[in-house]
């Protein structure tokens, strides 16, 4: 039992110290040649895929696509489904508002339409959720899911994906705490398919769709149509600054997005890691 204990500390803790020095140098490479958004989304990418493809490589000798990568026939499934309720969880959010005329939409001047700039910013976004799906619930979270079980591991990740947005702009308490809530569904969706494509739909689709209202994203705004959301409401059903991640609508939504999940025809894929670790349960 001491030495499985020592294994999992070893692993984990080398995953954790190259995602670390990832995090810290990948952005001091890409500063000087691309924006903040870019630097942040690609410098998260670039550390998780290297964290990754490391540690599966030095403890399993395998590839980057056994955290749940592998393109199967119920990949493309899972990841549809995944991007419908992302998808959908922020037309509801942002649907309701507008039904219920708490906010209306207007014309951006700032921001105009742009073609490029929305697909620069779908790229960006996909390269942002498969980056922070890969660090949050890659090797680290797949190994403690399989050795503590997966309510002990989804709460404290998602503590520390919700701590990982503290430093956005205008974040506040609201916002954490949703951000906390889509850390227990990215969570629950990996332990629900077994792969990394369901969380990566989710968490894409809703990022996707803020920008496309002109309403802020964890604290950024990226307005590519040239129209924008105005809300008649307080912070607290809007989310100020900060976006619907910080308002009551999405506190709702994610309990809805739960439902959604236990309902969906996802299709569960044995994960490759559970069946490479001889110390898996059943093995």
């Amino acid at each position: 039992m001491r030495a499985k204990l020592l294994g999992i500390v070893l692993k984990l803790g080398l995953y954790i110290f190259i995602a670390i020095i990832g995090l810290l140098l990948f952005p001091v490479i890409l500063a000087p040649l691309a924006g903040y958004l870019v630097t942040a989304a690609l410098g998260t990418f670039a550390a998780a895929a290297v964290a990754n493809a490391v540690v599966v490589r030095i403890f399993d000798r395998g590839t980057l696509a056994d955290i749940g990568l592998h393109w199967t026939a119920g990949s493309l499934r899972n990841l549809g489904f995944g991007v419908l309720g992302g998808v959908g969880a922020a037309l509801a959010v942002l649907g309701v508002a507008l039904a219920a005329g708490a906010a209306e939409m207007q014309r951006d001047p700032s921001q105009p339409a742009s073609l490029p700039a929305f697909l620069f910013v779908t790229a960006l976004l996909l390269f942002g959720a498969i980056g922070e799906e890969m660090l949050f619930r890659g090797y680290g979270f797949q190994l403690l899911v399989y050795r503590m079980g997966p309510f002990a591991t989804i709460l404290p990740v998602s503590v520390l994906f919700a701590l990982a947005h503290a430093a956005n702009m205008n974040a506040s308490a609201l916002g954490l705490a949703n951000t906390f809530g889509y850390g227990v569904v990215l969570g629950f969706a990996f332990v629900r398919a077994g792969d990394l494509w369901l969380p990566i739909g989710i968490h894409f689709g809703w990022n996707w769709m803020l920008p496309l209202f002109g309403v802020p994203l964890s604290g950024f705004k990226m307005g590519v149509t040239g129209f924008a959301m105005r809300w008649k409401v307080g912070a607290l059903w809007s989310g100020g600054d900060y976006g619907p991640e910080a308002s009551l609508l999405t506190s709702a939504v994610l309990v809805a997005l739960l439902v959604y999940l236990v309902k969906a025809p996802i299709r569960f894929h044995e994960p490759v890691l559970a069946s490479m670790r001889p110390e898996a349960p059943g093995a």
